[in-house]
C-alpha cells in the first residue's frame, strides 16, 4: 500500500510579485507550508536576486505547468555597461572591466541581432547541467567547464531608457529557457565592452501579471491569517491563451477518467476541454474526440 500524501488537497494557482533575495523554491515552499497543501510547483524560476511575477502552483494545476512554461514571458531590466561579472549580474566578482560606452545609437541598432530566433550560451552560474550536475554547483566549486548553445525566441527587445553613459533599461519579450544575464552579457560583448545586469524584474508571464500578484508581505500576512487560499485563482487561469473546446456530458465523464470523449466544438494543437464551466484536462482533438494526455481530478470528486 502506498504512504498517504500529508497535507490538503489544494488546486489552483498563486500570483506573486517575489522580492529580491528570495529563491523561487525558497517561495513555493512557504506558500505550500502557508497553505498546508498537498502537491506546489511553479513555472519558470527566477535568479534570487530577480523581483516579479512567480505562478506558484497547487495540487492539479501543476498539471498545467508545462502550458505556462512555454508561454511567452515579459522582463524588464538594467544593464550596466563596463565590466563583465562571473554571474552575468552584480551579485558576481567582476572578471574584467573596460572603459568602452556605446552611444545610444549604437545600442538601439545592436538589438537586432537578439531578435527572432537566436543561440545563446548560458550563464555559468545557472542551472544548466552539465554531465548531471549544475553549473552552477560546479562554478562554486571552481570548475573549468564549457556549456552549449541553446536556442531561443526573442519576440521583442526595445531599448526602454538610457539614464546615463553607464546603464540602458531594456524590455524583452522571449520564449522558454532564456537567460537574461546572457542577452545583457553577449549585447556588451558586441557593443565593443563589457557589460552585465544591475537589476531585473518579470513583468509578464503568460497570463499573469506582476501587478496583481501578492506582495511577499500580503503572503505572509494572509497565510497567518488563514486566508491566503481565498486568493488562489482557478486552474483555468494558467490555460488563457489556449484554445478551449467544450465536451459532451457524456464525453466529459469519459474524460474525468483518462477516456476520449466526445466534444461539440473543434481546435487545432494543445487545447484543454471543459463542460459546465469546468476544466476537464489537456489534450487535443481528433475526429471529435477530445484525447486526454493530462486530466485534473479535483478535490470535490
Amino acid at each position: 500500500m502506498g504512504r498517504t500524501k500529508k497535507g490538503r488537497k489544494l488546486s489552483g494557482w498563486l500570483v506573486v510579485d517575489k522580492p529580491a533575495g528570495l529563491g523561487s523554491t525558497d517561495v513555493v515552499n512557504k506558500v505550500k507550508w502557508l497553505l498546508k497543501a498537498q502537491k506546489a510547483g511553479h513555472a519558470g524560476t527566477l535568479d534570487p536576486a530577480a523581483t516579479g511575477v512567480l505562478a506558484v502552483a497547487l495540487g492539479e494545476a501543476t498539471k498545467t505547468v508545462p502550458v505556462l512554461t512555454d508561454a511567452l514571458k515579459c522582463y524588464r531590466f538594467e544593464v550596466t555597461f563596463g565590466a563583465e561579472t562571473a554571474t552575468d549580474d552584480a551579485e558576481g566578482a567582476v572578471l574584467r572591466t573596460s572603459d568602452v560606452r556605446p552611444s545610444t545609437e549604437a545600442i538601439a541598432a545592436a538589438l537586432a541581432a537578439f531578435r527572432g530566433d537566436i543561440m545563446q550560451v548560458p550563464p555559468q552560474v545557472s542551472a544548466v547541467k552539465v554531465e548531471g550536475a549544475r553549473a552552477y554547483d560546479l562554478a562554486r566549486e571552481g570548475e573549468t567547464f564549457e556549456l552549449a548553445p541553446r536556442p531561443l525566441w526573442v519576440e521583442s527587445l526595445e531599448l526602454i531608457e538610457r539614464p546615463d553613459a553607464d546603464h540602458a533599461v531594456l524590455e524583452m519579450v522571449c520564449g522558454k529557457g532564456g537567460y537574461v544575464r546572457a542577452i545583457a552579457r553577449d549585447l556588451g560583448r558586441a557593443l565593443g565592452t563589457l557589460a552585465h545586469v544591475h537589476w531585473l524584474r518579470r513583468t509578464w508571464s503568460g497570463p499573469f501579471e506582476a501587478e496583481d500578484g501578492l506582495s511577499w508581505d500580503e503572503v505572509l500576512r494572509l497565510g497567518e491569517a488563514g486566508t491566503l487560499e481565498e486568493r488562489l485563482l482557478p486552474i483555468e487561469a494558467a490555460l488563457a491563451d489556449l484554445p478551449q473546446v467544450e465536451a459532451t456530458a457524456e464525453g466529459a465523464r469519459k474524460i474525468m477518467v483518462g477516456n476520449p470523449g466526445a466534444v461539440f466544438t473543434s481546435a487545432e494543437g494543445e487545447v484543454w476541454a471543459a463542460h459546465n464551466g469546468r476544466a476537464l484536462g489537456l489534450g487535443e482533438v481528433r475526429l471529435g474526440m477530445f484525447h486526454p494526455s493530462r486530466v485534473f481530478v479535483l478535490e470535490d470528486e
